[in-house]
Order: structure tokens, then C-alpha cells, then sequence
């Protein structure tokens, strides 16, 4: 099996103990707890070739069978680490709340999803659905459907469901195909996602049936890892009256940022995920 190594400058905060602690309680995708703190292991399906791949990041060390440099430039995007965050702790500066969030959560860039098609099937298999009850559908599928444990690829889950394989509830298995042919079309593709205006984004994954408004909140921003996407919920932390777009002005260019660390503090106090 091809393996790839490459180390990459990282500007502005990170911390990859904080990225890793908080990978492993992300009900979504957790990756396995333990080990060396200073290592994080992430197995996923490349969306450039749709092959499997093992990640193992203190520098950046890849293998699998398939294009293991686009496979790294993933990897970057699904940490975060291909943005210039130098500028992120002035938002903290201007915000006292995003402050607290920043040394709550220090050196953490937003993750969880490995790309915009693997976060549009989640949003499928959570669609009236408990977290946990939907992250046991989504194992279940990687179990059965995946290769090399990582969620299957388009192709892949295209066959297990015209072959009637899935036992999943309601229309799960019709939108789960839709979500897998949007990915072989390339309209879930991360780096074009990310390039895109954010109403054209939003209008082009509202074309994929069973992708509502919510959703492509959560694909752009946790699945593209778009970095200044307008979304939160602020009323716990800022009051009933805030205005969101009033609020977010300070946040800019890294509204996404914000509105991520946010629901992480949420989740530690609500442990809502689990």
C-alpha cells in the first residue's frame, strides 16, 4: 500500500490535542479515544478518487490506494489547517464571548467531517433520528458497506441500496442515493464548495433531494469547512434580542469559526450530541 508524508506550516493557533479531544467526543464521526495525545489517527474515503485512506497527523502522514497528495489536501481542509488563522484571535478581541470560547477550546479549528459527502449523509441518516441512533446507522454502514472502515464510497452505497441491502427507515435509502450520485457529479466537491458564493452553494445543494435549509448549513460548514459561513445560535449566549447578523459583524472573516466554537461550548454544557 502507497504511503505519503508531508509536513505543512500552520498560520495562526492550532492545537492538535484540542483538535483530537474534541474529534473523539463528536458523536457524528468519533474518532477512537486513547492513544498518543499527540497524534491523531482518521480514517476516510478520498472524495477525489473515492478510495479509502489512513491519516495519521503530528506532520501529515498518509497511505492507501489511491491519490494520497489530493488525499493530504483534504486533510488540511478537514482540520482547518489550510486557512490563515493569524487573525483569528482578534475576533476574540472584539467579541468576549468568542474570547471565552477560544481559551475554553485553545488552538481549535473546526472539524468533524471528512468531506460535504460524507456530512450530507449524515444529515440523512439524523433526519428525525436520536445522534446516537443515527451514528449507529452510519457505523452500521461502514461495517457493512464500508471498505478498509471507512464510510462507503458513492459508488459503493449506490449498489448496496438498488440491491435493497440497507434497512434504514423511511425514505433514508432514496435520499441516501441522491446524496452519493450529487458526490460522483461533483456538486458535493469540498474545494469547489468552498470557492463558491455561499447562495449559489446553498442553492445548488438544495437541489439534492432530501438536503433541506439546515442542512447545507451543516455541509458547508462542517463538511467544506467554509470559514465564514453566516449560522448560530446566539440566544443563550448573547440574549433573546441579539441579532444574529448584528452580532456576527464582529466575527467576520470567521463567522463559521465563531458559530462552531459556540456550539462546542453548548455541547459541553448540554451534552445534547450524546
Amino acid at each position: 500500500m502507497a504511503q505519503h508524508t508531508l509536513s505543512v506550516p500552520v498560520l495562526g493557533p492550532w492545537s492538535l490535542r484540542t483538535s483530537k479531544r474534541f474529534w473523539e467526543e463528536f458523536t457524528p464521526t468519533a474518532i477512537e479515544s486513547g492513544g498518543d495525545p499527540d497524534v491523531l489517527s482518521a480514517r476516510f474515503v478520498s472524495e477525489h478518487d473515492w478510495t479509502s485512506v489512513s491519516a495519521h497527523v503530528t506532520q501529515i502522514g498518509l497511505s492507501g490506494p489511491g491519490d494520497l497528495t489530493a488525499a493530504a489536501e483534504q486533510v488540511r481542509r478537514f482540520l482547518s489547517l489550510d486557512v490563515d488563522a493569524r487573525e483569528w484571535p482578534a475576533v476574540g478581541d472584539r467579541d468576549p464571548i468568542v474570547a471565552t470560547a477560544q481559551r475554553a477550546l485553545p488552538g481549535y479549528r473546526p472539524c468533524g467531517f471528512h468531506s460535504p459527502y460524507e456530512a450530507a449523509a449524515w444529515c440523512v441518516l439524523s433526519q428525525r433520528t436520536r445522534v446516537p441512533v443515527a451514528a449507529r446507522l452510519r457505523r452500521d454502514l461502514i461495517v457493512a458497506h464500508g471498505n478498509d472502515g471507512v464510510f462507503p464510497a458513492p459508488d459503493a452505497l449506490i449498489r448496496a441500496i438498488d440491491a435493497e441491502e440497507l434497512d434504514l427507515p423511511g425514505r433514508k435509502p432514496e435520499y441516501l442515493r441522491a446524496v452519493a450520485e450529487a458526490a460522483l457529479t461533483g456538486l458535493l466537491n469540498g474545494p469547489r464548495l468552498r470557492t463558491m458564493p455561499e447562495e449559489s452553494a446553498r442553492r445548488d445543494l438544495l437541489t439534492v433531494t432530501g438536503i433541506g435549509p439546515f442542512a447545507t448549513d451543516l455541509i458547508l460548514i462542517r463538511g467544506a469547512n467554509a470559514q465564514d459561513i453566516l449560522y448560530a445560535e446566539i440566544s443563550y449566549q448573547y440574549g433573546p434580542d441579539s441579532v444574529l447578523e448584528e452580532v456576527a459583524e464582529r466575527w467576520r472573516p470567521f463567522r463559521s469559526w465563531a458559530a462552531v466554537h459556540l456550539r462546542a461550548l453548548r455541547e459541553q454544557r448540554t451534552r445534547e450530541m450524546g
